[in-house]
């Protein structure tokens, strides 16, 4: 729900000059475009501007607003670049959105939630701990990256990444509605390509994406190759095990010809031995046979979860470095190469899996 629950009126920074211009009857496209470019250079869309016709913008002032989320925090790491912000909705919920350093100097991937919580409850993952309050509007979801954008001074926003608070897949509507909005020139003007949605498994998702997104990039959260380590972690392999997401990501590469990035979180004595990572080549050589494409296969380190109220110690840890090695070289000797993502802002819990709405 958004502040206008109810009501006809349009959140202008969730809606591409398209999806304007249908909305108010008699708008010029022109005119839809220039307005939503205004709003996403932060200008009041009552400004006035030769550009837009006046007949125009008054009937888009009637129909429309822009509503915004509270900056209630944002918590700059220590030991490196990575900014968390937590942004307050209008009915008092807190959202947490990171923004990453890239390699190349002033260019940055905003990490965006697509839910308040999430009810799918991944065992290592914070966020999954909290269960699920709703769903994000798309101006939710769009929201984020304007707020991150104001903070960059020098340099840009170069991508998206929807692996924040929630499933995407579960509010695919909206996510979808927001990546048009990013992409869209007149808007926020980011590469399609540039744009990641990342899912614990859904197929449904999975398909309508690469249908409805094709530009945009896959990520999948494996956790293990092994079935029953992957469904002790993920209570979603149940209703969709692994067999069955990665059909429908094989569909989505014979769509898209992109090649899936897939997620591993090392845990220590879990889901980090040598049998681990031979079943993990196993789905990689036979996804590789399926589809022509070699997914992106990442190995992201475990970080903590703070203890929550109920005071419960956190069950896991990271496996130890040379745990680690071992178990990408296992995977190296059977042809598959891996990435080791660089989980940053740990010091402020802005790293994978630590995003809990507790600043």
């Amino acid at each position: 729900m958004s502040e206008a629950a109810g009501s006809s009126l349009i959140p202008l920074q969730g809606v591409t000059g398209e999806e304007l211009r249908a909305a108010v009857c008699g708008l010029a496209i022109e005119d839809a475009r220039r307005i939503i470019a205004q709003v996403h250079r932060d200008e009041s869309p009552a400004a006035p501007s030769s550009a837009i016709r006046r007949s125009a913008r008054e009937a888009v002032l009637a129909r429309s607003y822009v509503p915004k989320l509270e900056l209630v925090a944002e918590r700059k790491s220590s030991v490196d670049a990575f900014v968390k912000y937590a942004l307050r909705t209008h009915d008092g919920h807190v959202v947490e959105t990171v923004r990453i350093p890239l390699e190349v100097p002033g260019r940055f991937v905003v990490c965006v939630s697509s839910q308040v919580g999430c009810a799918l409850g991944c065992t290592f993952c914070a966020t999954g701990r909290m269960g699920l309050t709703r769903n994000l509007e798309t101006w939710e979801i769009v929201e984020q990256v304007r707020v991150v954008k104001r903070g960059v001074t020098s340099g840009r926003i170069h991508g998206v990444v929807f692996q924040g608070m929630g499933e995407p897949m579960a509010n695919l509507d909206r996510v979808l509605g927001a990546i048009r909005v990013m992409s869209e020139p007149s808007a926020l003007a980011i590469d399609a390509r540039n744009i990641t949605v990342c899912t614990a498994g859904l197929p449904s998702g999975i398909r309508r994406l690469a249908v409805e997104a094709p530009k945009v990039r896959l990520g999948l959260s494996l956790a293990s190759g092994r079935r029953e380590v992957r469904r002790s972690l993920m209570p979603i392999d149940r209703a969709h095990d692994l067999r069955e997401v990665l059909t429908a990501a094989a569909e989505h590469v014979a769509v898209t010809g992109l090649a899936p990035m897939w997620a591993v979180t090392l845990l220590h004595g879990v889901n980090d031995t040598v049998d681990d990572a031979r079943a993990l080549a196993d789905e990689v050589l036979a996804f590789r046979a399926k589809t022509g494409k070699n997914p992106r296969v990442t190995v992201i380190p475990y970080n903590a979860i703070e203890v929550g109220a109920e005071g419960q110690a956190d069950p896991f840890a990271r496996s130890p470095d040379a745990r680690e090695q071992t178990f990408r070289d296992t995977l190296s000797e059977r042809g598959v190469f891996t990435h080791k993502r660089y989980s940053g802002g740990s010091d402020v819990a802005a790293a994978c899996g630590q995003l809990a709405a507790r600043s």
